[in-house]
């Protein structure tokens, strides 16, 4: 017998998928130049030129069995240490080895968190809009993933809604700022106000309530403004990080858990994902990989298009009338759709080659995504598809 909870999934594939595969035939079709594929958080600016001479260094000069060689289990030291050391001088947090788990990519960090945090039936709460791969993430752990409705004039945390939810049952919280698919940052007074409110429901429950703090889009952050560090502001954090989105190597799969060295059970938390991995075969990711981005850590990607592309669109659609929470990072942004049904909203944009995610699987209904990881002279140029779709459809 197959699996039927595998099986079933193929009835609810991934909408972003999907309207990336679509992009990919009309592109066969028109030329993909002219198709303004908006859906995949693919990011468009090349690694930075320090990691190609880190990897073509260690190529020729380090042992090949270094480099394509299993790593220990729970990480290779040396990259353990820089990263340790790196968190610290940057946060303040006095990260030691220990407490990092290199991890297949963000994915792999979060599987492993919600695993050591969790038993199955456990609860897990986290904030519309959120990004729809949560719900696999969470609910394949055994755990129960619970979405607490957004607020929609700002994409901060709805707090009201939180604290009605916020029961003995949750054991975790799992935020993501800057946030996909808002580009919304979390502000200090956001993340305070949080992290209050998990000490004192910790004490009032008798068990710790841990925080998941999912950060690949960190360093995407505009108009000078810096992102609060999470762990910094709640001890019993557990921070998820990729290197796919500051030097553009989603391909490579390199991310890590950095658990916060106040939390009582910091190195216990590191040594139980070493066992999680044995369970879920996210072991022993790529040790050239680690050792080129321990190079390479205070460096990014030129993520400066990022900010380019928001600020071409956020001026036209609202210019256009829609309504939109400016994005403080990320490479997206979530304006409300011109009508209720953002399906029907998105469907319609197709006949302008415009590829736009409806809100629906982000747990926010009537708004669409836009991720803006392009060529800004795509961007530019499709802004007149953009004006014709309003008006012809809305106007």
């Amino acid at each position: 017998m197959i699996a039927k909870q595998y099986k079933n999934m193929l009835n609810g594939k991934s909408v972003i998928r999907t309207l990336s595969e679509f992009a990919t035939e009309r592109g066969k079709e028109i030329g993909y130049e002219n198709v303004f594929d908006y859906s995949l958080g693919n990011p468009s600016v090349p690694v930075p030129q320090d990691f190609t001479d880190v990897m073509i260094k260690m190529l020729q000069e380090k042992n090949p069995m270094e480099l394509h060689g299993y790593s220990p289990s729970l990480g290779i030291a040396s990259v353990k240490a820089k990263i340790a050391q790196s968190l610290e001088e940057r946060f303040g947090v006095p990260y030691k080895p220990e407490h990092i788990f290199p991890t297949s990519g963000a994915a792999a960090a979060i599987a492993h968190a919600v695993r050591c945090v969790t038993e199955p039936g456990d609860e897990v709460l986290t904030f519309a809009p959120y990004f729809p791969e949560y719900g696999p993430y969470i609910n394949l752990s055994g755990a129960v993933l619970k979405v607490v409705p957004a607020n929609t004039e700002t994409f901060q945390i709805n707090f009201e809604a939180f604290e009605e939810m916020l029961t003995d049952k949750v054991m975790a919280v799992l935020v993501n700022t800057p946030n996909n698919p808002s580009g919304v940052v979390y502000s200090e007074e956001t993340i305070s106000k949080l992290a209050e409110m998990l000490t004192k429901k910790s004490e009032e429950f008798g068990h710790t309530i841990y925080l998941i703090s999912d950060e690949p889009y960190r360093e995407i952050i505009f108009d000078g403004m810096d992102a609060p560090y999470v762990a910094k502001y709640y001890d019993n954090t557990l921070t998820c990080y990729s290197f796919s989105k500051s030097i553009s190597l989603p391909g490579e799969r390199i991310g890590y858990v950095a658990v916060n060295p106040n939390c009582p059970d910091a190195a216990l938390l590191v040594n139980m994902c070493g066992q999680i991995s044995r369970g879920i075969g996210h072991n022993c990711p790529s040790s050239i990989i680690q050792l080129a981005v321990a190079e390479v850590l205070d460096k990014t990607s030129d993520l400066s298009v990022y900010e380019k592309n928001m600020n071409l669109l956020y001026d036209e659609l609202t210019a256009l009338g829609f309504t939109c929470v400016r994005p403080g990072g990320t490479f997206y942004i979530f304006p409300k759709a011109l009508e209720e049904d953002a399906v029907a909203f998105c469907n319609k944009a197709l006949k302008y080659d415009l590829v736009l995610v409806p809100s629906d699987s982000f747990g926010v209904p009537g708004y669409f995504r836009m991720a803006y990881c392009i060529d800004t002279e795509k961007v530019e140029r499709s802004l007149a598809a953009l004006r014709r779709f309003v008006e012809n459809e809305y106007r």
